[in-house]
């Protein structure tokens, strides 16, 4: 049994031993959720997901296709604002996160790293304003980035501290700097969702907040609803992808349900974008597509 088995059926189990009165309260909650309207299911793209050479053909399938969020890399953004800005413009698309980019970490115990760090991720920060963004996302650390502070409470401390700041200046520039958990593959620090969440609490800034991945979510989590719902009103982004190899959803069968994680999105009211992050191993034309359609369908059906 793995440990999302163990939950669900734990929880069964609970729910049976409770009977009576909590029974007929989860009734009323189930039948008062029926009632309410979905939110809408707001789709983004990062740059390389759509079919085209350039952002003009990219906008246009994206566009054919209802896909309302562009999801930019955060490296030489600044530089980019006119281009995005003019392709942009007429389109029912608009820029939703932007993905990292930035030089340096956060968490860099070497002092010319973080200045790097501070320096860039301004620079992308004040970028995404202009294009008005709704964040730039960022990891604290990842494995390969040394040498890193210690996984300690201080550490914490500080990163709370330095992120406090940075979120002064997102809402500043009408943005906010939005954190990643990933997979241990990929970083030993901030691994979940709830731990994000709990960083943006103790910041106590409205421009610092949260996300979730599903498919770092798949490696990290015992439960997509729970995940998302730890992180309530701090959550800003998600991402998207096949749970087994990270290609487009529906590429690895039946293990790509998104089901649950949907119905926490939809009873938090979230407003924000879902982004495709992933690769194909088929023809983009097609797998794309199919993507998009199962999401969909899953998304009514949570």
């Amino acid at each position: 049994m793995n440990r999302r088995d163990f939950i669900v059926r734990s929880a069964a189990g609970l729910a049976v031993a409770a009977a009576g009165p909590i029974a007929l309260s989860c009734g009323a909650k189930a039948q008062k959720s029926e009632t309410t309207m979905k939110p809408e299911l707001k789709i983004s793209f990062q740059e390389g997901i759509p079919p085209g050479e350039t952002l003009s053909e990219k906008f246009d399938y994206m566009e054919r296709h209802g896909v309302t969020g562009f999801e930019p890399w955060g490296g030489g953004l600044a530089d980019r604002v006119p281009e995005i800005k003019s392709a942009l413009e007429g389109r029912n698309i608009e820029v939703s996160a932007i993905c990292a980019g930035f030089d340096g970490f956060i968490l860099a115990e070497e002092p010319q790293v973080k200045a790097a760090f501070d320096r860039t991720m301004r620079e992308i920060i004040a970028a995404a304003g202009q294009l008005g963004s709704t964040g730039v996302i960022m990891v604290p650390a990842f494995n390969g980035q040394t040498p890193c502070k210690p996984h300690t409470q201080a550490t914490r401390d500080n990163l709370v501290e330095e992120l406090a700041k940075l979120g002064d200046f997102a809402v500043e520039n009408g943005t906010t700097v939005i954190l990643e958990p990933l997979m241990r593959g990929e970083a030993f620090y901030l691994r979940q969702v709830a731990d994000a969440a709990s960083i943006c609490r103790d910041a106590a800034n409205i421009g610092v907040k949260c996300m979730g991945d599903f498919w770092h979510m798949t490696w990290e989590e015992t439960s997509d609803y729970g995940a998302f719902f730890s992180a309530g009103e701090h959550l800003q982004h998600v991402h998207i992808a096949s749970r087994a190899n990270r290609i487009m959803p529906g590429e690895d069968g039946p293990s790509d349900n998104y089901t649950d994680g949907f119905r926490a999105l939809q009873e938090l009211g979230y407003d924000k974008w879902v982004s495709f992050e992933c690769g194909t191993r088929g023809e983009r034309e097609e797998t794309v597509t199919a993507a998009l359609e199962l999401i969909r369908r899953q998304w009514e059906e949570a």
